[in-house]
């Protein structure tokens, strides 16, 4: 038999006292709960259409699941933490979380973790969702807290739970059970019993709100009798001793229960009473010793889902420190699933919470589940089989770590971070909604359970840093509330309704985003919407009856708030900002009843809002989302308009509104003489159905000047342009400016403007009119637009008699009027005759044109006595013939007054119908204009296929017979076309070039690559002798290239070609191909004996010449001879070098020898520099002391004194001295 303790009952003297007026205004618990509790899955489902429908990841099905043994045997430690058969599906680490087409909160970085935190800036969500959840303190229930602590030594709280009755634990182990009110109802326990089982440390009530579980830090466990407040059950013997209660869950089945120490083990009881004994089994589901538990949930299902096929199983969902284990508890233990953390901070918090959901129209549990900064969410289903099925759903990436996660319903989700920050999170969209800082709460944290003081501390460090941030036991939902347990405090949370979000917005005057934020109700976009219901429709007329309230106020509140005083555009900035908004959301709510009257008359009390308003009004106009205004307001717009000089729109909003309301003759008026051509044609359309009045008013204005052969104004350019597009419009059944014309008026729109161009004179025509103005008028101004115009209007037509009729007056009237006249230009006479050979040449043609005319026409354009408008007049033949005219013409005379008139491309048109292709290369290089496109034709010809062998041959003729002509044109591109098509063939062009300047542009085009010729040189295989030909021509025409010309070119020989430079004496070019002969001492004897003849004519050089271009000949000279020396130095014996480097210095020290001391030449000074540099050059390849022995053997010196040669040989000791010190750095 159970050992039952008597609770004491706490007098109602202990109890704050609180008066009628303070309850009242305080928090009413029985009121928000039917408020705002009790939603029914069923109500849920009638917005099936915005709930979750994610992307899935089907977890595959386990065949065999794990037994718990199994799991319980495995090691759990976190660098080898447990997974399933298929890790890839299930770690963490590998789910790419960009992979899902939704925006989360903020994506998860890589780096380090500390850097991560806190650094996101989230937007405004305040703006935009409004304030979404509504908390509140618990006034009554706080104070009794507060008091039962002082009076009664009750302790601070510790654990909360919420049913219809709200149960708060304390830390001397009573348990405070209040109603609905916030009336104390029973004080469950003693300070007694709290001294002998410690604080209570969890809490739970069943379904049924009849029973109350009790959790102790040192370990026990009670069960008490909600109704009569009577204690059924102590239990101690439920888990090992030592432990505290860190969990203590209630499930479905009344009988049934399970716990989880501060060890890491998790237990089942069950509760039977047998022959009036209440007793309780205790089951291990999980050893600690395997892998510590720090969270458990199990599945609860409301009385609705009771014969749902996953309730039979009664899962419970467990959380250790690095999986997560879903088990079913009926009707035998089993493991459904299990997934692991993956890597993450050990301090972080495990969390586990289940909720119903609907996905595809199938409600089903999810289990969110998270550990740091993402959060999991797995769907479990049954499948036919019978076995649980589960689907991994996209994640949600968070910046900040969470510790305690909460479904407030199936859509919305609320987070609390370490930092005691709330979260509203939508689910679906993973749309942050709202953050709300709680620290005021002062949250009480389950840490001295999680560390199981009151037993000693006997827990591991892993489960102890995780108790750090615990609060399971402080948070409590039901209902749709969320309950923060503070340590002097409780408060409540909840969603705000819709029209309470609305209207806090209001009371923080933000007028524009309460406006938003009714509008997304209205559209449905709105997230975590309460307290609207019923079909689309209806909620729509709801929301839609409280924006129009709220324009309203808007209204007011924008005259109201006007400023008095200042300048008219702070008035007009102010309404600018405010009259837009009203404008746009009466026309959204489709309520123009509601703007032209109320709010029009409300704003037309002021002239500057009337104003704005007006201008509001435009762009909706323009895109044709505002039809039917009132004739009042459409009358004050375009005077406004009108009165601030904006004609131009003026006119683009009269072509989109229905002016039948409005004065029609004062409209028009009005638009003709503010120069509005648009407006004016519209009104006559719209207003009056009158198509030909727009057009002889138009006519009257640009036919006088054009008749006198007057240049147009531009107004009147603008005018002609506008009549023609009209004229274009009523042709092909189109409304000007936009629209189309009534079908039924179409035919006869067509008919009346055809009769009035073929009028033969105008109305009120003065005596000296030519006939047909109106087409003269129109061909003068445009004609090959206006032809254009006739040619849509031709395909448009049907082929019925009335039409070919049409037609061919038409065409009668063009030739009539163009051809009997001189005063059109051979453009203009062109123009018509391709426009017919158009119509002709159509298979269906009905036209007759008589063929004389083509003739003539040829004729005139053809004409040699007129020279001017050549090139006109050649562009007209060609799209005549283009078009089709060539059949109208005997092709033989058409050539012959082609070449006659020198119209050369028209020659090339008629010769490529021919394939008389080699005749063309003719055609190119009569013409100036064209002469340098030759090339491309022929190389065309010559590669392009589908030209025959014989063809390509006359071309090819044809360009050998003019090839000195192409040379001359372009000899790069000549030689190109030569080396690409007949490379055998060189030889022969090379003969057939008399001209020897010619043919040295040819070679150097053909042979020199830096003349950017694009050919592979190997494939020519130029013979020698052609190269030596083209070096001799070089050497005549361009001596000063030839070294650097041989340094490119290949194919020559080097005798043959020395004794070319030899003949044109260029002994630089002949001593550079001695060098590469190998012939080292004649190349050196050539360069030595031009730098001695050089040196010469500074000898005898006249000390009055003031410029010296000499001495830098022999500077220059003297480097290119060292230069020749230095190259070829390093191959050669001492001997050989002597025989080079002492001539060279001898040459340079003669001149010197020739000056006396007394007497010193002009360039002495420079001469010894320059004997110094070859000093210096040859001391690199001969021995000093030959060089000084050599110096001193000479008589001149040897007979001096030392001092004539001292600056000489202490330069060379300088260098020595110099290098010596070089190399030792080197080898140091």
């Amino acid at each position: 038999m159970d050992n039952e303790l008597d609770h004491e009952n706490v007098e109602q003297s202990l109890c704050a006292k609180t008066t009628d007026e303070e309850l009242n205004k305080s928090f009413n618990l029985e009121a928000s709960l039917s408020k705002f509790s009790y939603i029914d899955l069923d109500k849920e489902l009638e917005f099936k259409n915005d709930l979750i429908d994610d992307k899935e990841f089907d977890i595959p099905q386990v065949d065999t699941p794990p037994t718990l043994e199994s799991i319980l045997n495995e090691t759990d430690d976190e660098d080898d933490s447990f997974v399933l058969e298929d890790p890839t599906l299930l770690n963490i680490d590998t789910i790419d979380s960009h992979s899902y087409d939704t925006s989360s909160v903020a994506s998860s970085d890589s780096g380090d973790r500390t850097n991560l935190k806190r650094k996101k800036k989230l937007p405004d969500s305040f703006s935009l969702h409004g304030s979404v959840m509504r908390h509140s303190l618990l006034k009554g229930i706080s104070a009794q807290i507060v008091s039962a602590a002082d009076k009664v030594d009750a302790g601070l709280p510790t654990a909360i739970a919420v049913s219809s009755l709200i149960a708060v634990g304390t830390s001397h182990g009573l348990a405070l059970i209040f109603d609905q009110n916030q009336a104390l109802r029973l004080c469950l326990g003693s300070t007694s019993v709290g001294g002998q089982y410690g604080a209570i440390s969890a809490l739970s009530i069943n379904n049924d709100c009849s029973r109350l579980l009790c959790g102790f830090a040192k370990g026990q466990i009670t069960m008490w009798d909600l109704a009569s407040g009577k204690l059924l059950r102590s239990i101690t013997d439920a888990h090992p001793p030592g432990t505290a209660i860190l969990h203590i869950k209630f499930t479905d089945d009344p009988t049934l229960a399970v716990c989880n120490d501060s060890g890491g083990s998790v237990f089942e009881l069950t509760f039977k009473r047998v022959m009036g004994v209440r007793t309780c089994e205790s089951r291990c589901l999980f050893s600690g010793s395997k892998g510590e538990v720090c969270c458990i949930e199990p599945l609860h299902s409301k009385p609705e889902l009771k014969d749902h096929p996953i309730t039979q199983f009664s899962l419970l969902a467990m959380a250790s420190l690095t999986k997560i284990l879903v088990i079913g508890l009926k009707p035998s233990l089993k493991v459904w699933m299990t997934f692991p953390y993956g890597r993450m901070d050990p301090s972080s918090v495990p969390l586990l919470a289940w909720h119903f959901v609907a996905v595809h129209n199938y409600v089903n549990p999810m289990l969110a589940f998270c550990r740091g900064d993402v959060v999991h969410f797995l769907l479990v289903k049954r499948d036919e089989s019978g076995a649980i099925h589960v689907t991994k759903q996209k994640h949600l990436h968070l910046y900040y770590d969470l510790i305690n996660f909460t479904w407030i319903n199936s859509r919305t989700i609320v987070l609390l971070d370490s930092v005691e920050k709330l979260h509203v999170i939508d689910r679906q969209t993973q749309e942050e909604l709202e953050t709300v800082e709680i620290s005021e709460v002062q949250l009480v944290y389950n840490s001295s359970h999680f560390k199981s003081l009151a037993t000693g501390g006997n827990v591991s460090q892993a489960l102890a840093l995780v108790g750090e941030k615990a609060c399971y036991q402080s948070i409590s939902s039901y209902g749709g509330q969320i309950f923060y347990l503070g340590t002097k405090s409780v408060y409540v949370m909840m969603l705000r309704s819709w029209r309470e979000r609305v209207d806090h917005l209001l009371k923080q005057d933000c007028l524009t985003e309460a406006l938003a934020l009714a509008w997304s109700f209205h559209e449905g976009k709105a997230k975590a919407v309460v307290g609207l219901s019923g079909d689309a429709s209806k909620r729509k007329a709801v929301v839609a009856d409280r924006m129009v309230e709220i324009l309203f106020h808007y209204a007011d509140r924008a005259l109201k708030k006007c400023p008095d005083q200042g300048k008219i555009q702070v008035m007009e900035q102010h309404f600018q900002d405010m009259v837009p908004v009203i404008v746009d959301y009466c026309l959204l709510l489709q309520r123009k009843d509601l703007l032209f009257s109320q709010v029009y008359d409300k704003l037309s009390e002021n002239s500057v809002a009337k104003g704005v308003f007006l201008e509001c009004l435009e762009p909706y106009i323009l895109s044709d989302k505002l039809v039917g205004i009132t004739p009042q307001v459409m009358k004050d717009l375009i005077v406004h308009f009108q009165d601030k000089k904006l004609m131009e729109n003026v006119e683009a909003l009269i072509v989109h509104m229905d002016i039948t309301s409005l004065d029609i003759q004062q409209v028009v008026l009005m638009c003709w003489e503010n120069r509005l051509y648009d407006a004016m044609i519209y009104v006559y359309n719209r207003g009056m159905n009158e198509f030909i009045s727009p057009m002889e008013k138009l006519f009257r204005v640009i036919a006088p000047p054009l008749n006198a052969g007057k240049t147009l104004t531009d107004e009147q350019v603008v005018m002609g342009n506008k009549l023609l597009v009209y004229i274009s419009c009523c042709l092909a059944g189109r409304a000007y400016p936009l629209g189309d014309i009534p079908e039924d008026l179409v035919p006869l729109v067509k008919n009346q403007v055809f009769e009035f161009l073929i009028r033969l004179h105008s109305t009120e025509a003065p005596p000296e009119e030519e006939i047909y103005p109106y087409i003269r008028t129109l061909l003068h101004f445009d004609t090959r637009e206006f032809l254009n115009v006739l040619a849509l209007t031709f395909e448009d037509f049907k082929n019925d008699k009335q039409a070919v009729e049409y037609q061919q007056r038409i065409v009668d009237i063009l030739l009539k009027v163009m051809v009997e006249n001189s005063d059109f230009t051979p453009s203009q006479v062109g123009c018509l005759f391709t426009f017919l050979a158009r119509q002709l040449a159509k298979p269906d043609n009905t036209l007759f044109v008589n063929r004389t005319l083509f003739d003539q026409v040829l004729e005139f354009l053809c004409s040699p006595d007129d020279d001017s408008r050549h090139s006109e007049r050649q562009q007209v033949l060609l799209e005549l013939l283009q078009a089709g005219g060539i059949v109208q013409f005997e092709e033989s005379r058409l050539i012959r007054m082609a070449e006659k008139a020198e119209f050369y491309q028209i020659c090339e048109f008629m010769y490529e119908r021919e394939h008389q292709y080699d005749k063309i290369i003719d055609c190119y290089l009569r013409d100036p204009l064209r002469e340098e496109e030759v090339f491309n034709y022929i190389h065309n010809i010559l590669s392009i296929p589908g030209h025959s062998a014989e063809e390509k041959q006359s071309v090819w003729q044809k360009a050998m017979d003019h090839i000195e002509e192409l040379v001359s044109l372009k000899p790069c591109k000549a030689a190109e076309l030569v080396a690409t098509h007949f490379s055998e063939q060189i030889e022969t062009v090379i003969k057939k070039l008399q001209n020897q300047v010619l043919l040295f542009k040819f070679l150097r085009s053909l042979l020199d690559p830096r003349e950017g010729i694009h050919v592979n040189q190997e494939l020519l295989q130029i013979s020698p002798c052609i190269t030596e030909q083209f070096i001799e021509l070089l050497c005549q025409f361009s001596p000063n290239q030839v070294i650097e010309t041989l340094q490119v070119l290949e194919c020559y020989h080097l005798e043959e070609t020395i004794q070319i430079t030899q003949k044109y004496q260029l002994h630089e070019v002949t001593a550079y191909l001695l060098e590469k002969k190998g012939d080292i001492h004649g190349a050196f004897l050539i360069m030595l004996k031009r730098l001695q003849s050089k040196l010469q004519e500074i000898t005898h050089q006249d000390e009055n010449t003031k410029e010296d271009p000499s001495l830098k000949n022999v500077e220059e000279t003297m480097v290119e001879t060292i230069a020749l020396c230095q190259r070829n130095s390093h191959n050669l014996n001492q001997q050989q070098r002597e025989a080079l480097w002492f001539p060279l210095l001898e040459a340079m020290m003669a001149p010197q020898k020739l000056s006396s001391s007394a007497a010193p030449h002009l360039h002495s000074e420079a001469l010894k520099s320059l004997t110094m540099q070859v000093l210096n050059n040859m001391a690199a390849f001969i021995a000093l002391p030959s060089i000084l022995q050599r110096i001193l053997q000479d008589p001149v010196y040897g007979k001096g004194k030392l001092g004539e040669i001292q600056g000489l040989i202490l330069g060379m000791l300088d260098t020595f001295s110099y290098e010596q010190m070089k190399l030792k750095d080197q080898a140091v």
